[in-house]
């Protein structure tokens, strides 16, 4: 539909039809006016697949329709393969065809600042440059189906630790450079449908609300002309939300907001061409999807089935191998551990799949002609050592030739809105790798979103990180394992050695409100080597079984112009006997800088003996860094190597025009003291949350300060316990904790009905003191609730 009819179907639309058409029908849907011509949409949760769900009313995790499970973002961030994000994303838009989806809700390509966050098995990498190119490969592939991808969480939304009221606060090259430049890359690269913004505030302003951010950044900077869309229930102001340029607020919470949006039109405090202007995009976005509804489109589940195992295999990655690896034909192997009968391969949360096609190990080892014993070994539900089933184990592994152990984290340690508190798995997995490592030679098969500390890796002769393989994950360690498959995942985040190593230990989850990034640039590698830290694997680290040898740099320039370009390129030849692909990569560093950055990276395949030139085309902003706008560096070193830090050879590329980097000294403790780091601010970004009275924003753990809000509390966590099903992946102390750190509004709006705003403002009386007239208030919004029905179609 061309803007003119769009025009003209606004100036048709009441305000109170304006207003509805900024919110959603339900949780799912967009807001239909049948009779202006405006039809609603479906998206869904992404990334790795479709959860859509039976019930499209309620925003709370109900039961889905099965769908191929591809491997998370963590796992296929390690191929380093845009083609094979691009067939990922393709194959995913073909299923949301097949089921009326217009909008899959991903990629989301937030940087990994920790270790802990408990999202990040949804994320890519510690990278900007590696996250932004994989997320705009996939958002590509999606989008040549016609449906269309929602690229997210924008932006800097690194913790789940109070993350609807936290504040990220972040210096402006940082942001820049780290927290933004992904967003960039995919934004212009992919071209999505829809921006997703975060739950969190940005430097003490919701992200929501930002309309620097939105308006400034996003829209201005960058020439995003698509949708901005909440983050399910990231809603508080909602006409400073509109002025901003928050297009939709999903999901549907109630007649609030679109009350306030009236009420700010004709009082004045909003401009109605800002309420037009998200009016017209939500439009634009809305018959762009219906448009996309008559084109044609395949979907095929068992092809979407082998590529979920293809992506798993060639994500994989080989961290250490003593020779054992691949396993030679007709060894006996005893195979330990409860995920081959229970396998992690998803996170949990709100892109919890439910798998079409299921694979374990029991299943897909046999059909791979991997003879072997099993014994679970652990209980995948705790980390109590069982002696009972360690002896089985221990029995299993003296009678075959080599041990392969399935270990990593147990499900609950990764849920989106928990993060994790240490960097360890269950004592009773460490426990086993180190007494059957005394048995047999051990091959461990590492599973989980996130790095782990491994005491016990100097026990074992071989470790293939899998990460969350998706619904086929079994049968690509089966292809690894005995060689049908060559590894070639490399990582896309380093390993520390500890937890305490990492740069934003000491300011992570220390405070509710306030999240201090005062290692400011230094994030991921470039922190490690800056401080010269020893990692466990750096990144961009993987083994092959075979060899990889380069040689023979060139450049087309010496030197470097602003506009221009420098092609750099060097020869890699597979020196070993078995065919292989290498993930080549290429960094730049100033001369007088502490660290160096990604600046691209190829994936080729070649076989023994083969050789192949790999080129990279350096731009103005490979050589830039951020200060009041980007400028350029000085002369840069160009490095290529096989990761961060095995750079085997590299130039010197001159720029006579460059600028000195500011001085961000690296501290070895990972962080700056407050004076050195709030000099790189003009003020102070902290926000201060008033505790009384209480608002809408104020969450349980807020009511415990008083006596009358430790009882709501206690009462809230007794109805859970009774009526909530928490789902398998977790107990109800789990769910509990998730309900806790939201704020009321977010109840509100995520309840589907359920909680409503007239309720949530009795809870508010009551724990304000006003104990009699709360109760009043929340009995009759209840009695008002039952009477009302869902909001109908107009």
């Amino acid at each position: 539909m061309v803007m003119e009819q769009i025009d003209t179907i606004i100036s048709q639309l009441s305000l109170e039809q304006k207003a509805d058409l900024c919110s959603g029908l339900d949780a799912w849907n967009t807001f239909p006016i049948k009779d202006c011509g405006v039809p609603g949409v479906l998206m869904t949760d992404g990334p790795h697949g479709l959860r859509k769900q039976y019930d499209e009313s309620t925003a709370m995790l109900e039961q889905s329709v099965p769908a191929t499970c591809y491997p998370a973002a963590s796992t296929t961030a390690c191929s380093w393969d845009r083609e094979l994000l691009y067939e990922m994303g393709a194959a995913l838009g073909s299923e949301a065809r097949e089921q009326g989806i217009s909008m899959v809700l991903g990629p989301g390509i937030n940087i990994k600042r920790s270790p802990l966050c408990g999202r990040n098995f949804e994320y890519f990498s510690e990278d900007p440059a590696l996250a932004g190119e994989l997320g705009a490969a996939m958002i590509r592939g999606i989008q040549s189906t016609g449906t269309g991808a929602c690229l997210k969480h924008f932006a800097a939304n690194n913790r789940e630790y109070f993350r609807m009221v936290s504040n990220s606060i972040i210096d402006k090259r940082a942001l820049r450079e780290i927290y933004l430049d992904g967003f960039e890359r995919a934004v212009k690269k992919g071209k999505p449908y829809a921006v997703m913004s975060a739950y969190n505030m940005l430097n003490g302003t919701y992200c929501g609300e930002a309309s620097a951010l939105i308006r400034g950044v996003l829209r201005g900077e960058w020439g995003f002309g698509g949708l901005v869309v909440s983050d399910w229930g990231a809603c508080y102001n909602r006409e400073k939300g509109i002025a901003a340029g928050l297009d939709l607020e999903m999901p549907y919470s109630g007649e609030e907001n679109t009350n306030r949006i009236i009420r700010a039109v004709k009082n004045g405090t909003l401009d109605e061409a800002d309420l037009d202007a998200c009016v017209r995009r939500i439009l634009s976005f809305v018959f762009r999807c219906e448009k996309n509804k008559k084109l044609p489109y395949q979907c095929d589940m068992e092809k979407n089935h082998a590529l979920a195992r293809r992506i798993a295999a060639e994500s994989a990655v080989l961290l250490k191998n003593d020779g054992l690896l691949p396993l030679k034909p007709g060894v006996k192997v005893a195979l330990l551990g409860e995920f081959a009968e229970h396998p992690r391969y998803q996170g949990a949360g709100s892109s919890m799949i439910h798998p079409a096609n299921l694979e374990n190990a029991i299943g897909a080892f046999r059909s791979h002609g991997i003879h072997y014993t099993y014994a679970p070994g652990f209980s995948i539900s705790g980390d109590t050592v069982d002696e009972t089933m360690l002896a089985e184990a221990e029995c299993a592994a003296r009678d075959c030739d080599v041990a392969v152990i399935i270990a990593g984290l147990p499900p609950q340690y990764e849920v989106e809105g928990i993060d994790r508190t240490h960097m360890h798995i269950p004592q009773n997995q460490i426990e086993l790798i180190e007494r059957i490592a005394k048995i047999k030679p051990v091959a461990v098969l590492l599973c989980g979103g996130a790095p782990v500390e491994m005491p016990w890796l100097s026990s074992v002769s071989a470790l293939v990180n899998c990460y969350l393989g998706g619904e086929a994950g079994a049968s690509a360690m089966a292809q690894i394992l005995t060689g049908e498959v060559n590894p070639s995942g490399k990582l896309a985040e380093t390993y520390p050695l500890r937890l305490a190593d990492n740069p934003s230990y000491h300011f992570f989850s220390d405070d509710r409100h306030n999240v201090e990034y005062r290692e400011s640039v230094y994030v991921g590698y470039r922190y490690y080597d800056a401080a010269e830290k020893e990692v466990l694997f750096p990144f961009g680290f993987g083994l092959s079984y075979t060899t990889f040898e380069y040689s023979d740099m060139q450049t087309d320039a010496g030197s470097f112009a602003p506009g221009g370009t420098v092609t750099v390129s060097a020869r890699v030849e597979n020196t070993g006997g078995a065919a292989g692909a290498e993930v080549v990569q290429c960094y730049v560093r100033a001369d007088e800088a502490p660290f160096k950055k990604l600046c691209g990276f190829e994936k080729i395949f070649l076989q023994p003996g083969e050789s192949a030139r790999v080129s990279f085309t350096l731009t103005e902003r490979d050589f830039s860094f951020f200060s009041d706008g980007w400028q350029l560096m000085q002369d840069v070193h160009v490095l290529i190597g096989a990761s961060s830090r095995d750079l085997r050879m590299g130039i010197i590329v001159e720029i006579p025009e460059g600028k000195p980097l500011p001085e961000y000294p690296v501290s070895t403790d990972g962080h700056w003291n407050a004076m050195q780091y709030y000099g790189l601010f003009e003020k102070i970004p902290h926000i201060t949350f008033s505790i009384h009275p209480f608002t809408i924003n104020a969450t349980l753990k807020d009511f415990d300060s008083v006596t009358i809000g430790r009882t709501v509390h206690r009462l809230v966590a007794k109805f859970v316990e009774k009526h909530i099903d928490p789902g398998g992946y977790m107990g109800h102390d789990i769910m509990l904790q998730l309900l806790e750190e939201n704020p009321m509004r977010v109840l509100v709006s995520m309840s589907g009905g359920f909680f409503t705003y007239g309720m949530a403002r009795g809870v508010l009386m009551i724990v304000n003191g006003q104990v009699f007239m709360g109760l009043l208030a929340f009995f009759s919004a209840y009695r008002k609730r039952k009477k009302q029905k869902i909001k109908s179609k107009k």
